[in-house]
């Protein structure tokens, strides 16, 4: 398994990662390609070798040609959304970079007030971080990168100018994406990390120390502006994970939520248990316990994002008879996952697959699919369940 490690000891932006994967070996050429794909004609992507603080690195330079009007326009989610789903790049690089602007809209919509669909982006929705988010996605994809690993990440001090005016560091967005990431300040007075480069890790890395691996070669991507005495630089480290190392499955914290119910409708339970599946929860289950006085109760336990846990934590006030919500952190290691399409006698099914060192472990057909189809042609579900499992596993034979 090749694993990629995001040393941030000087933040992180979108074109560091992007110049990161250059020097790791990423084809200059197929990401200097990567306008044309996206249909942005008027934009270009070059690659710069540099020296920051004496290490050498890779510096991306997005160049756009000032529009016709003199303005930059802003876009919408929606519409960046089409434009990377329009493109002629991997399927794979386009989900992972769709899930980044997602994760961007959300937090923009957090900041603002708004609804993610009325999200203009400003900063972030301008050519050249689209360059940078779907051109990190797709050096990653280059050099067959299966597993992202973040370190603590430096977010710098002070302020920093937008179109919003003076803003603290990190900025509203950047410190919105990074809830549950481990930060900390040097106290250089300056944004190390950009809300394109949050944006990246929060949603396809993990943070942890950096693995048990064999090294397999590395890159330094570099900052725009030279610090004195210390390298603008983000190095990313690759390695090959030991074939029998458990560790070679993801790690990653999750929050956990617990409150215990002894006066609370069944039916009320129900609908909690899908509000929290629907606001995000990875889990949320209900144990039979017996409380004090002798009452039967109900423990809810949910499995939480640590960026989503606050508004786990407030439908858990809202929605239940609760008067408290205990909380803690929690490693959980899981297998690597991806799906597949198989056909059935009633249509399509996606299978989800984990593995871990490219064998395959489990693997489940989707249960809303199965679903979806047994009700449409009034089959039993059953069935469903079981011609899409035959047919995954003939199509592995």
């Amino acid at each position: 398994m090749r694993i990629a490690y995001l040393d941030c000891f000087s933040g992180i932006s979108g074109d560091m990662l992007l110049g990161a994967l250059a020097h790791a070996g990423a084809s200059r050429e197929e990401l200097s390609e990567l306008p044309q794909r996206l249909g942005l004609a008027h934009v270009t992507l070059t690659f710069e070798d540099v020296k920051r603080g004496g290490i050498a690195g890779v510096k991306a330079h997005v160049q756009i040609e000032k529009p016709a009007d003199g303005h930059h326009h802003h876009r919408s989610l929606s519409t960046i959304l089409k434009l990377i789903a329009a493109s002629t790049l991997n399927e794979a690089v386009k989900d992972s970079a769709s899930r980044v602007f997602r994760k961007l809209g959300e937090a923009e919509a957090a900041i603002h007030n708004v609804p993610v669909e009325k999200v203009h982006f400003h900063e972030v929705g301008a050519e050249d971080s689209i360059v940078d988010i779907v051109g990190g996605c797709l050096g990653l994809h280059l050099l067959g990168v299966e597993r992202l690993i973040c370190s603590p990440l430096d977010v710098g001090a002070g302020t920093v100018e937008t179109e919003h005016g003076r803003l603290p560091v990190p900025a509203p967005a950047t410190a919105r994406l990074l809830a549950g990431a481990p930060v900390y300040s040097s106290g250089l007075e300056a944004e190390l990390v950009t809300p394109t480069g949050a944006a990246m890790v929060a949603t396809l890395a993990a943070y942890a120390p950096m693995p048990r691996m064999t090294l397999s070669g590395d890159g330094y991507g570099a900052g725009s502006r030279d610090f004195k005495g210390r390298p603008n630089v983000l190095r990313i480290v690759l390695g090959e994970a030991s074939s029998d190392d458990v560790g070679a499955t993801t790690v990653d914290s999750v929050t956990v939520l617990e409150a215990n119910l002894d006066d609370m409708s069944p039916q009320v339970a129900g609908f909690v248990l899908g509000k929290a599946i629907e606001l995000g929860a990875l889990d949320c289950y209900f144990t039979p316990v017996q409380m004090k006085k002798g009452r039967p109760g109900l423990l809810i336990t949910v499995l939480a994002a640590p960026q989503d846990a606050a508004r786990l934590t407030a439908l858990l006030f809202n929605e239940t008879s609760t008067l408290g919500v205990r909380s803690y952190q929690a490693a959980r290691r899981t297998l690597e996952r991806r799906h597949e399409t198989v056909e059935t006698a009633w249509g399509p099914v996606r299978v989800k697959v984990g593995s871990r060192n490219g064998e395959e472990l489990n693997f489940a057909p989707e249960y809303e699919d199965c679903l979806a189809l047994a009700e449409r042609h009034r089959v039993p579900l059953k069935h469903v369940l079981e011609q899409a499992s035959a047919s995954y596993l003939r199509a592995k034979q």
